[in-house]
Order: C-alpha cells, then structure tokens, then sequence
C-alpha cells in the first residue's frame, strides 16, 4: 500500500473525527481538504462516508452508559421505548429524502464553493439561535432528552434532513435546529449525538454496498487507518465537547465558519487556491 496514500487516509480521518460532531460540517472539510489533497475520486467520495462508522463508535463508548441502560429497560420501561422511538422517528425523514434526493444532491452540490457558501449562512443562523436562547432563557423548555415528545424528535429530524447541503452540518442542523425548537444546548447536543448512530451507521454501510464495485480486500489498509483515526480523533472532540458547552455558547463556532467560508471563496476566486470539484 502507497504510504502517500495512507498518511491522506490518516489526515482524512483527523479531519472526521474533528469535525463530525462539532458545528462546522465535517462533509464540507472533508470535500476541502480532499480538494486540497488530491484525495477526491469516486473511490474517495465512498472512504469519507464509510470513515464516519469510525466516529460513530466514539459516540457510542462516551455514552455507552446510557446506550447500554436503555435497551436493558425497553421491555419494562415505558421512557426507555419513548426514547428509543424518538430517535427512530427522529431518523426516518433523513432516510426518506436522502434516498429521494441523495443522488442528485452529490451531483451538483458536492463543490467547494457551495460549501464555502453553506459554512458562512450557517455561521449566521447559529449566531441568530444563540442570541434568540440567550435573549429569552425561557424559550429552552426541554433541559434533558428524557423530556422529549415524538413531534419534538420529528421537527429535529427535520432539521436534520439540511444536512444533506454539503456545508451545513449534520451536527449543527441537529444542536442548532433544536435550540430553536425549544431545547436547551446541552439537551439538543445529547441528542444530536444519540441521532448520530442510526444516521451515520446506515449512511455508511448503505454507501460501502452501493459502491461495493469501486472496493476491493487492498482498500482495507487505507479504510482501516481512515476509521481508527477518526475514532481515536472523534472521541478526544466528543469529551472536549461535553464540557466545553456546560461554559460557552456555539458562537466560536459560528465565527469560525464565516471566516472559514469567506477565505475559501476569495481564494476561489483571486485563483490563489485552484479547488478541485
């Protein structure tokens, strides 16, 4: 295996792992910085999708806890099926419109100028929800996951589907769709992450199926290296995470991606940096 190629796989799943469950879209800096790399093929395109397995299990160790106490009560408790099925709803539409539209979404979206475009009206939107929560601390009515309904799950569902603009942000369409709906930061962060297994765990092993053509036993090398590093990366984030928001708002978060999003379009533009589609 080309040693070239698995250090691309590594800084790949740095960039995963980093992003995927922060605000900041971690399609859209995968699209970036496989642009940068020469790292953006159809083979390429499949490695990205399948490395966020990788990030999904770092999820499931930080909250393995609760995961594990949920399915042990659902046949005797009533909250743990609630919750169990607020994440099912939550998931469905995501389903639906990403086997409607998927197609011809990577088609014409997947492009760096998009994306650029994407990180600077999200950037605003999230400065808007912060300073909306902040402005009327009243308006966050659900403080824990526990506390939420099945139209709750099905509007964060919803805002889930955004996701699929590359640039937006699973991650952020999710926390920041929440906090508008009317949960608090930390709840809309915990169910983000619970979100996150079904969607990401489907996307992936529905794309390594789809592509399975493209794939052969010589990848396995590279999607190796791509899902343990995102792993190991994904789970030092997820900590940080979690106690970075019991003291900060997102609006870090929100300046990083309208000041990442103005310099990818200016050098797109001066010619400074040729981006690959």
């Amino acid at each position: 295996m080309d040693i070239a190629l698995l250090l691309k796989a590594a800084i790949m799943g740095i960039v995963e792992g980093l992003t995927e469950f922060l605000p900041i879209s971690s399609t859209g800096h995968l699209i970036l910085a496989g642009a940068l790399l020469g790292f953006d093929d159809e083979k390429a395109k499949v490695f990205d999708i399948a490395i966020q397995t990788g990030a999904i299990f770092a999820v499931i160790l930080v909250y393995w806890q609760k995961i594990h106490d949920t399915v042990l009560a659902l046949p005797s408790s009533k909250e743990a099926r609630r919750f169990a099925l607020n994440i099912l709803i939550a998931f469905i539409p995501a389903v639906i419109l990403g086997l409607l539209f998927g197609k011809a979404i990577k088609a014409h979206l997947f492009t760096p100028v998009v994306v650029a475009s994407t990180f600077i009206i999200g950037g605003f939107i999230i400065l808007w929800a912060e300073w909306r929560q902040q402005k009327n601390p009243t308006l966050a009515r659900i403080h824990d996951v526990e506390s939420m309904t099945p139209m709750d799950a099905l509007k964060v569902g919803l805002a889930q589907c955004l996701a699929m603009i590359p640039g937006t942000s699973r991650s952020g369409a999710t926390i920041i769709g929440g906090m508008l709906l009317g949960l608090s930061r930390k709840a809309a962060t915990d169910f983000s992450f619970y979100l996150a297994i079904p969607t990401l765990i489907g996307a992936g092993v529905y794309s390594l199926y789809k592509e399975r053509a493209l794939l052969s036993l010589a990848d396995l090398p590279l999607f190796g290296v791509g899902l343990i590093v995102s792993f190991i990366s994904a789970w030092l984030c997820i900590r940080w995470l979690l106690r970075f928001i019991s003291t900060h708002s997102f609006a870090g978060f929100a300046y990083y991606r309208i000041a990442f999003g103005l310099v990818v379009l200016a050098t797109a533009w001066s010619g400074v940096v040729t981006w690959a589609a």
